[in-house]
């Protein structure tokens, strides 16, 4: 099947066609004519299938013989859960839709709102936005979204992870009851056909791969070695085997920012990237990681959310996440379009519940190495895990033998969502809000 046996206008074809895209993948395939056809979606494909176009070419087809928006107003609204991503979908709006004379803009918070004001005042035709600065300049009247014909959710798993679920509420009762809904997400959760079931009208069900699998082209391996070793073994492992373009995962932004810090002192090149990092520094960063000047990436989980490099060679998980889906979506980075992937994982005693609960979920059982001169005291105790979510059951959600989180402490509690700090201290003075951000947190 190609592009043009989908029902797609010439305009979209030629876009496709720049792009070096001629072959749709199975979640395109399935998705853009259910799109076409009007009706709500809900729709899984693994991380690096093409899910963005899959939704953004049928979107701009609908909205491109339609009337142009009033002053203020959006046609299409799309719901990412990260700056990065909102970045990513915009791109890929604005390359799709450079033949048709749609306007769109992408809006998070991390940098002033005014030209993001600017850019809304006329009227859009597509606006793609994380849920917390899309919120405040909603309240603020600076977008009116009563005429919205098409809500994406993309990523929506994530968003519920980080709470941004009483923000959507809030949005969906600002929208018209009358349009068409899409929830476009890595995995399926129990979560995600939980508030399917309360937003979608009779939707399309398209689920290309088996729930919480991972990429077939991604080499997994675990590495055991003691906690204290793990840097040491990082280090050995890209000097040893030359490996460039690494995407280094940890669990909290001082643990990158202390990791890159070392890695950098041993002649790795390596910067971090994180909630609390500038907008500016995030960019530059990931610029520098893609064009390859920059060795290592260090990143938390919700930072590195929508990241999109081309081929990216090696994913290491510097520290096991504690929740077993994340591990899908971390090793999805790598192995994407048909490309191969390697996976690396830097397990210690603390994590043998993590790394359990991960094999439960993906259903199989992981390659375990050993290093020669890296090898684990077999004497080691475990320790718990900063922030206290190391339970048994290793971090699953969903039956896999941990609340989301672990311990039953809510997932980003008392840490700031992904939004700028200026947008949530004017929320307080407004008293919409309570210092600890509703329980969303930032990368």
């Amino acid at each position: 099947m190609t592009f043009s046996e989908l029902g797609l206008r010439a305009e979209l074809l030629s876009a496709v066609e720049a792009q070096g895209y001629t072959i749709p993948t199975p979640i395109q395939q399935q998705a853009i004519p259910a799109v076409l056809k009007g009706g709500d979606l809900l729709a899984s494909a693994q991380t690096g299938t093409g899910k963005t176009a899959g939704f953004t070419l049928p979107m701009l087809q609908r909205l491109a013989d339609g009337p142009r928006p009033g002053k203020r107003q959006v046609r299409a609204l799309v719901l990412t859960p990260t700056r990065e991503l909102a970045a990513q979908v915009g791109e890929s709006v604005a390359d799709y839709g450079r033949l048709l004379t749609l306007k769109s803009h992408v809006i998070f918070g991390g940098v002033g709102q005014q030209p993001q004001v600017d850019a809304i005042r006329p009227g859009l035709d597509v606006l793609v936005a994380t849920p917390g600065r899309l919120l405040d300049l909603q309240q603020q009247k600076h977008v009116d979204l009563s005429k919205v014909e098409i809500l994406v959710l993309d990523e929506a798993d994530r968003m519920l992870d980080m709470g941004f679920i009483h923000d959507i509420k809030k949005i969906l009762r600002v929208l018209p009851e009358k349009r068409q809904n899409l929830l476009f997400s890595a995995t399926f959760s129990n979560e995600i056909q939980a508030l399917a079931n309360k937003l979608l009208d009779d939707p399309k069900m398209i689920e290309v791969a088996r729930r919480n699998t991972t990429a077939e082209l991604v080499d997994q391996t675990i590495y055991r070695v003691d906690r204290e070793k793990k840097r040491e073994l990082l280090a050995h492992l890209i000097t040893e085997h030359d490996w460039h373009q690494v995407l280094v995962f940890t669990r909290t932004k001082h643990g990158a920012n202390r990791l890159a810090e070392q890695l950098s002192k041993q002649e790795i090149p390596a910067m971090a990237i994180h909630g609390n990092k500038s907008q500016s520094a995030r960019t530059k960063a990931l610029a520098a990681f893609k064009t390859g000047d920059l060795q290592v990436l260090v990143a938390t989980d919700i930072a590195a959310r929508g990241l999109d490099i081309e081929e990216l060679p090696h994913v290491v998980n510097f520290e096991l996440p504690n929740v077993a889906e994340d591990y899908v979506h971390r090793i999805g980075r790598t192995g994407r379009a048909g490309s191969e992937g390697q996976a690396v994982s830097l397990v210690c005693v603390d994590e043998h519940g993590l790394l359990k609960g991960i094999e439960r979920l993906i259903k199989r059982d992981l390659e375990k190495r050993i290093e020669p001169g890296f090898e684990p005291d077999p004497n080691a105790k475990p320790e718990p895990i900063e922030n206290g979510r190391n339970r048994r059951g290793g971090g699953g959600r969903g039956g896999n033998g941990q609340k989301r989180g672990g311990g039953g402490q809510p997932r980003g509690q008392g840490q700031r969502r992904d939004d700028d700090q200026a947008t949530a201290t004017r929320r307080r003075r407004r008293g919409g809000r309570n210092s600890s951000g509703g329980g969303r947190q930032q990368a």
